[in-house]
């Protein structure tokens, strides 16, 4: 696989709704309707004008001959987004949250999700936060020992309140 991890682009925005829709718990709550939900535009562009959020996606790429013509194909195949986060506490350090972490289905289970952390890590620490968090839903078991085997830890009790 050739995959590339990048900034996702407006024209990606589709295949990232397909993402989150792509589990049990993303059917029930996300739109997969056509034309596109104009909430996922309008919360697309908030995440890019700020600095401290990155929209970030996993592309494969290929090279595909057809009647002796490359054709270069792309597909997303992963997506997080990353917020900085400045806290007066632990001296004033930055932390890292990690939101909306999916791989396609058919891309589970072969690394790319342990690949895709480790750039992730690399990028907090980039951006010289101390801390890196983030929260699962409690009925994605699989995904929690995911990240306990990445060295997270359940070292809080989390809270949500639906508004």
């Amino acid at each position: 696989m050739n995959l590339v991890f990048k900034t996702a682009e407006e024209s990606d925005l589709i295949a990232l709704a397909q993402l989150l829709a792509d589990d049990k718990l993303g059917t029930s709550r996300e739109d997969q309707h056509l034309p596109l939900n104009q909430n996922y535009l309008n919360a697309f562009q908030s995440i890019t004008i700020d600095p401290n959020n990155e929209l970030i996606v996993v592309v494969e790429k290929n090279e595909v001959v057809d009647t002796n013509e490359v054709v270069n194909t792309t597909k997303v195949v992963g997506m997080l987004q990353l917020t900085y986060i400045p806290y007066l506490t632990h001296i004033g350090s930055w932390r890292c949250l990690i939101e909306g972490v999916r791989i396609h289905s058919d891309y589970r289970s072969q690394g790319l999700g342990s690949a895709f952390f480790k750039w992730a890590i690399q990028r907090a620490k980039e951006k010289q936060c101390s801390i890196m968090q983030l929260t699962s839903d409690k009925q994605r078991p699989d995904a929690i020992r995911f990240y306990e085997t990445l060295g997270f830890r359940a070292s809080h009790e989390g809270f949500k309140l639906k508004l």
